[in-house]
């Protein structure tokens, strides 16, 4: 597992984010899309992205419990999914089968060990001026992103600023789109991929 990434309990994800799907429309997903979970976790995102794209969606996660995990997430909502995937994110553009048009990251890039290779791997599955969204916690004290009445989130000094973010998403080619405040305490970050 990537470092600091560890799945949160379930309520204080609904805590965070009671609405996942308007989070997910808010940083351009649109019906009609493929589109990746990549580090998918429990699937708190996977199912509404799932419901959004009309099951025209990928999830990959390390964890095979997670998997699991993320599978009865998308059952229980009523939807399905194109593959699962228990792999490295690193590896992701050899696993999926189709150039694709969208790739969510949620809270997990800041712990990533090579983040460039990464977002390499993700160019490589996306279609020209297909989109990548990281979704990353403000460069906060951790003692200050409390949720249901304790500290959450990476440790303060794994905290990504949105400039950094930009720099190594850059260097790879990926142009930003917008960033997204996503109260209380994260930003999204979308990126299209030049191609």
């Amino acid at each position: 597992m990537f470092p600091a990434t560890s799945m949160p309990d379930r309520d204080w994800w609904q805590a965070l984010w009671p609405d996942p799907s308007g989070l997910l429309l808010s940083l351009g997903v649109e019906p009609g899309m493929t589109a990746l979970d990549l580090c998918c976790g429990d699937g708190y995102f996977t199912a509404p992205l799932a419901k959004i794209v009309s099951g025209r969606v990928y999830a990959l996660d390390l964890d095979p419990d997670m998997i699991v995990a993320a599978k009865a997430e998308v059952k229980q909502l009523g939807v399905s999914v194109l593959k699962w995937i228990v792999a490295d994110a690193g590896d992701v553009a050899e696993l999926i089968p189709e150039k694709i048009d969208f790739v969510l990251i949620a809270n997990t890039f800041h712990g990533v060990p090579d983040q460039p290779a990464l977002v390499k791997a993700v160019a490589r599955t996306l279609k020209p001026r297909g989109l990548f969204a990281l979704v990353n916690w403000h460069q906060l004290p951790r003692e200050h992103t409390t949720v249901l009445g304790q500290p959450r989130g990476p440790r303060t000094e794994m905290r990504m600023s949105p400039e950094a973010v930009l720099v190594v998403l850059e260097a790879a080619g990926f142009r930003l789109v917008r960033m997204v405040d996503l109260p209380p305490y994260h930003y999204g970050a979308v990126f299209e991929h030049k191609g």
